[in-house]
């Protein structure tokens, strides 16, 4: 069986980077690409990016029970289709996740060995400085999203790492050897537990 990592971080933090990132210095990993109803930004590539959907087929599809978790956030829907994940974990695949705290949490309650690494801002005026550099959000969004940024961030204490993005080459590799620990645990731990089953055998 494969690992879920799961990365969590508010708006602005860099996420979306380290997370093409990582796909690039770690092509063992399957990205989870999540369902949205969120508007395409500019140079975002539908099904690469974010599989965007309209508000309808969304609710279609967890009517049906198509997604692993599912939330809100900004006043636009995300999911992640279990079928995928279900598939890739089962192919021995490790999967990566890019999903906020809601979704997080009910990824980890689901799967408990998965990873949950949390990014933080070097501080408020940075990612608030961020927000203003993006020139795409409204004076009025981007004091919601710092909003939504301080609860995100309080809720980080339930994650199970916590990396800091002041230079985003340099989280990719804390977050590179996050990963590289947890195999190694993980698959000590199933090692041991197959020893003791064939020797009851």
């Amino acid at each position: 069986m494969g690992l879920i990592f799961v990365i969590s971080a508010p708006s602005g933090t860099g996420k979306t980077t380290i997370c093409k990132e990582l796909g690039k210095q770690m092509p063992e990993f399957i990205f989870s690409v999540s369902y949205t109803t969120r508007p395409k930004r500019n140079l975002e590539v539908d099904s690469v990016d974010y599989h965007f959907i309209n508000e309808k087929t969304f609710m279609k599809m967890l009517k049906e029970k198509e997604f692993l978790e599912w939330a809100e956030v900004h006043g636009n829907k995300y999911g992640t289709s279990a079928k995928f994940v279900e598939v890739a974990l089962k192919s021995g695949k490790d999967l990566l996740l890019d999903i906020d705290v809601q979704g997080a949490k009910k990824i980890k309650n689901i799967h408990k060995d998965s990873v949950a690494i949390f990014v933080l801002p070097p501080s408020i005026d940075e990612l608030k400085n961020r927000l203003l550099n993006r020139r795409s959000n409204s004076l009025a969004e981007m004091e919601k999203r710092l909003r939504v940024a301080s609860e995100e961030i309080r809720n980080s204490i339930f994650y199970d790492y916590v990396v800091i993005n002041d230079n985003i080459q340099k989280a990719v590799e804390k977050i590179k050897s996050i990963v590289v620990a947890e195999k190694h645990t993980q698959n000590r731990m199933r090692s041991i537990i197959s020893q003791k089953y064939i020797r009851k055998l």
